[in-house]
């Protein structure tokens, strides 16, 4: 067999093995491109001084952010979409006016509300599932990569999420997850430390 044609066959079939079957070669670079480019402004982000400040802030829609060295573990999820120009607050505010009812009722809402919702671990849950992909929580450090998002619980329903980057541990050999567990925006072996709840992998609405 002739070499290039060997090649871009083992190419299709990684693609085939990563993506839907539907999905074509190009769809699936500007995937893969996208969540090169999210990996590397979630790392961007451990270099940002932040103190863990979870109050009510009420922020201009869209585009709004709390204090830029303030935030919990939500704000760097959406910091770092917003930085490959994908507006969490946005999309999630407008998801939840259509569908208020798909999403958790723990804190007394009877409406939507653009300054909070998509700063909440289990609003970004529903959203994720809603218009990203679930993928399967496992107990393999192989089945989680780069740009895919994991919560977990931190113990009595306390939810976390962080997301998954292209460095490896050297001690475990595992991906590392950037978060923001109470000291700022950290790259860390974290990705087993508590029971895994959500899986996802959301590459925006233009795709």
């Amino acid at each position: 067999m002739n070499p290039k044609v060997r090649w871009k066959r083992v190419l299709w079939g990684a693609v085939l093995f990563i993506f839907p079957a539907q999905v074509s070669i190009g769809d699936a670079i500007s995937r893969s491109d996208f969540l090169r480019q999210l990996v590397a402004a979630a790392i961007e982000r451990t270099h940002h001084p932040v103190r863990y400040v979870s109050e009510y802030v009420r922020i201009r829609y869209p585009g709004g952010d709390v204090p830029p060295d303030t935030g919990v573990c939500t704000d760097e999820i959406i910091r770092s979409y917003r930085a490959v120009g994908v507006d969490l607050q946005k999309e999630v505010h407008e998801d939840m006016v259509q569908n208020f009812a798909a999403y958790p009722n723990r804190w007394g809402w009877t409406h939507p509300d653009s300054n909070i919702d998509h700063r909440r671990v289990p609003n970004l849950m529903v959203f994720f599932e809603r218009k990203g992909d679930r993928l399967p929580v496992t107990a393999r450090a192989e089945d989680y990569a780069p740009g895919d998002l994991v919560t977990w619980d931190l113990g009595h329903g306390v939810p976390h999420i962080g997301i998954v980057v292209d460095q490896k541990s050297p001690r475990s050999g595992r991906s590392m997850i950037v978060h923001n567990i109470g000291e700022g925006p950290r790259m860390e072996d974290v990705l087993f430390s508590w029971k895994i709840i959500g899986h996802y992998r959301y590459i925006g609405p233009q795709q």
